[in-house]
């Protein structure tokens, strides 16, 4: 029987990651695609498991984020869990002004409880999570101390690495563009209801 996968996304972790390298064309991802592009032989991908935020400003990246997300709710096996903003007062160091700066919130969490309560249910013999967000070595370490037999891989995002993640994973990779680049949505995806989604102009 083959190893039974889920994926879990760090999504704000790989959009940063492709927008350090400018593959703006590569934001249209089918997020399930990209997942099972990294699987191994012998494995299958039961479910895939996207944790990000709503942007809310300015206007044009709120309008490009929602069809995004509606494309993904296309997927089958596949859902998003949602954390969210807040905005917290810096102070520039240039004009001495204050600004709000909008750091995300709960998605390290949702993630953590997600990986535990799949191991807890036997969902998975490995858990692949993309991400290189440090703060995520506290599940994988619970995981590999309460649940020995599963293994946990951490695939980085593009330009994104964390020396501890490395450490303490089962194994790592690191995420590339030809994986990425057979991994995007068509131009248009149609919804259940027939409407069509347009690929963002900027993203093409």
């Amino acid at each position: 029987m083959n190893e039974p996968v889920i994926v879990y996304i760090d999504g704000f972790n790989l959009y940063f990651g492709l927008k350090s390298t400018g593959w703006k064309r590569l934001y249209w991802l089918n997020l399930q695609t990209m997942a099972q592009n990294l699987l191994k032989a012998g494995q299958d991908l039961v479910f895939t498991k996207y944790f990000t935020s709503r942007v809310s400003y300015p206007a044009d990246k709120e309008r490009r984020q929602s069809t995004f997300l509606e494309a993904l709710e296309t997927l089958n096996d596949f859902r998003i869990y949602y954390g969210h903003y807040r905005a917290n007062p810096q102070r520039c160091r240039k004009c001495g002004n204050k600004v709000m700066v909008p750091s995300e919130k709960m998605t390290d969490v949702n993630i953590a409880v997600e990986m535990m309560s799949d191991a807890h249910q036997d969902l998975f013999d490995v858990a692949l999570l993309i991400s290189a967000d440090s703060d995520l070595t506290a599940p994988i370490l619970a995981i590999k101390n309460l649940f020995p037999e599963k293994r946990v891989i951490v695939a980085f995002p593009p330009q994104r690495h964390s020396a501890q993640l490395q450490r303490l994973a089962h194994g790592f990779l690191q995420i590339g563009r030809a994986n990425l680049a057979k991994s995007v949505f068509p131009d248009k995806v149609q919804k259940a209801d027939g409407f069509v989604l347009q690929r963002p102009s900027e993203w093409k």
